[in-house]
């Protein structure tokens, strides 16, 4: 049997490559911490220390199951097995799940999937997702391969009928910060994989968000609290506000009609959210920001405004049945992973695999 993550403890080490990698702005910091003009940085000390902070902390690695199949079918070639059948997402939710635990080495994981039924928003709102085409019929089948290679790497796999992948992991992800980490101290930080920018929403002290590159010039990113401000124009517990507001079309979220983006975020930071905005838009003193046209939009538009942001907010109390030792880091069937990525031609994933023990332990003794 081999051990699905070999970082002693599960803690991530105070690697400057892996940080960097993650961080793109800490590039920045260490240039300018070395002098080079060309490269400022306000407090480039500051920046360093704020994430090599993170070697302190375990992880629990939390992958948004259909994201990264989406994201991967999107991003790599049309690869196809030996029998014919189209692989690609199959071979890059592999990639990038292996790269995760490499990059990681977390004490914890698991993958959420969404399921078929129909989501508890789509009954509220039947528009809600309704411009989204069915999913592809040579990726269908991928998804099932997936799940199984997950199975055999004894990854923890989690869906719920009526709710979405976004939602058990919001829950996941609470009920860890409520748990594990009672006091700012931290114990353990979940990074959450992903390609969808929804769930910048639930980053905070406890919980980042990890959104791999689409390719090979773009770069990987960990948005913590700051990198998210600094993405969005807004804190993350404002970004279901932000939309409220302005909207998201991948969703068919209605929002405020007339409302864009830029004018959303400066709502948002000047009245902080949806409802203090609406009580200076009913006030009898309004504020001169509030006039015109966009008093007219917002009056008009309220109800959308907070149907939108129903539609929006992540459900972080659904009934999934979650218990944090049951993700622990374990032994997986190493053998049965190399045969189903033999089988679809997945040789160069192989040397990405963890050590089993007795390669583990060769190493261990020459070093």
């Amino acid at each position: 049997m081999a051990k699905l993550a070999a970082g002693q403890n599960g803690l991530l080490k105070p690697d400057a490559k892996k940080l960097i990698n993650a961080f793109p702005d800490l590039v920045m910091a260490k240039k300018s911490a070395a002098g080079d003009p060309k490269k400022p940085s306000k407090n480039p000390e500051a920046l360093l220390d704020r994430y090599e902070g993170l070697a302190d902390r375990g992880r629990f690695v939390l992958v948004d199951g259909h994201a990264v199949i989406y994201r991967a079918y999107h991003a790599f070639p049309p690869l196809t097995n030996p029998e014919g059948m189209l692989v690609n997402a199959v071979y890059g939710f592999s990639r990038i799940l292996l790269a995760a635990i490499s990059q990681f080495e977390p004490r914890y994981i698991a993958v959420a999937f969404d399921h078929k039924a129909p989501t508890k928003r789509a009954e509220a709102f039947e528009a809600y997702k309704a411009n989204r085409p069915a999913m592809p019929d040579d990726l269908q089948p991928q998804v099932g391969v997936i799940k199984d290679i997950v199975k055999a790497l004894s990854i923890p796999q989690f869906e719920e009928a009526g709710y979405e992948a976004d939602d058990l992991i919001g829950t996941v992800a609470a009920r860890l910060s409520a748990e594990c980490n009672p006091t700012d101290s931290g114990e353990l930080l979940t990074t959450i994989v992903t390609g969808d920018k929804d769930l910048l929403q639930l980053v905070d002290q406890d919980t980042h968000v990890f959104i791999p590159g689409r390719g090979r010039f773009s770069r990987d990113i960990e948005y913590d609290i700051q990198t998210v401000e600094e993405k969005m124009g807004v804190r993350p517990d404002q970004i279901v506000d932000l939309k409220a507001l302005m909207g998201d079309s991948s969703d068919n979220i209605p929002g405020v009609k007339g409302v864009g983006s830029k004018t959303a975020v400066k709502l948002i930071q000047e009245f902080e959210n949806l409802d203090k905005l609406y009580e200076a838009v009913e006030a009898d003193g309004r504020p001169d920001i509030l006039k015109g046209a966009l008093l007219e939009k917002l009056q008009s538009g309220k109800e959308l405004a907070y149907l939108s942001r129903q539609l929006a907010k992540i459900d972080n109390d659904v009934p999934v049945d979650f218990e944090l030792e049951r993700c622990s880091v374990t032994d997986y069937d190493k053998t049965k992973v190399v045969e189903l990525f033999k089988a679809h031609d997945f040789n160069s994933l192989i040397s990405l695999l963890p050590q089993d023990r007795f390669e583990q332990g060769v190493q261990d003794a020459l070093f």
